[in-house]
């Protein structure tokens, strides 16, 4: 007689919250049914989902659905950790925008935590080798998503792209972990050098809308680029900079401004002037 062998679902809170809420939403709108279940309801779990997304979202008459899934699913399957950091990212996205109130949301709608998980698929692909497959998906999600993040850049877990608009991320750059950034950032190099070129964000950090960070310079731990700002030298860890050039005007405000979102510059010695 053959062994019975028990088969345990593994626990993911994250997707069936998910699946609870795409419930809802069809019962609230019929009318969305059709598009909910084909994105959410119909895969077994998120990093299908996702994959689903990203074939669909970036195909084209030069790349089809079916490729670009299989691709998807390949990295997925190969590397846990892009499925785990998209729960981070999920996550940071509820907890930092007032604008999101479910899970499902940044899934179907919100083009900053679509374009990053597009990203993490053509870092799978550039750290494999494939570095043409990587940048056809980078030309891709800058054409869909108006988000420009080149392949070999490294970005950390638990990152919310707020809006997202014109953000971009150059090849040596470095984002840490729980770091939040709105839409018109770019993370640049300067002058035409060709080796490690592009700033290094600590974790923790708020980027507020339209700063430029340029060079091969340190962004300290949780600190603060005020909305505007052209960031050329080091900001130390804790720190509120603002300006054009950039200039230190304060402390950060909080121990974790890039969770608490504030981007106002009360309080910081330079504000009233």
């Amino acid at each position: 007689m053959g062994e019975m062998r028990a088969t345990v679902t593994p626990v993911d809170p994250v997707w069936d919250r998910i699946r609870t809420e795409a419930l809802e939403a069809v019962r609230n709108e019929p009318l969305l049914g059709a598009l909910i279940h084909a994105g959410l309801l119909h895969h077994r779990t998120l990093e299908k989902a996702l994959s689903y997304r990203f074939s669909l979202k970036l195909a084209s008459g030069e790349m089809s659905e079916q490729i670009l899934r299989e691709i998807a699913d390949e990295a997925y399957s190969a590397d846990p950790t892009l499925g785990a950091a998209a729960r981070a990212d999920l996550v940071a996205v509820f907890e930092r925008d007032p604008a999101c109130h479910r899970f499902l949301q940044p899934i179907l709608f919100f083009k900053g935590y679509q374009a990053l998980q597009a990203y993490r698929v053509a870092h799978w692909l550039w750290q494999t080798g494939r570095h043409d497959m990587a940048y056809f998906v980078q030309m891709r999600t800058s054409e869909m998503f108006g988000v420009d993040i080149h392949p070999a850049a490294r970005i950390g877990k638990g990152v919310m792209i707020d809006h997202a608009h014109s953000i971009v991320i150059g090849e040596t750059a470095v984002v840490g972990d729980n770091v939040s950034m709105l839409h018109s950032v770019t993370l640049g190099g300067t002058g035409k050098e060709e080796q490690d070129r592009h700033p290094k964000i600590g974790n923790g950090v708020l980027i507020g809308a339209g700063a430029k960070v340029l060079g091969n310079i340190r962004i300290g731990d949780n600190s603060r680029i005020a909305a505007g700002s052209v960031v050329l030298s080091e900001v130390p860890p804790c720190k509120t900079v603002a300006g054009v050039p950039a200039r230190i005007v304060g402390e950060a405000g909080c121990a974790q401004p890039a969770v608490r979102m504030d981007h106002q510059l009360k309080g910081c010695r330079d504000c009233e002037e």
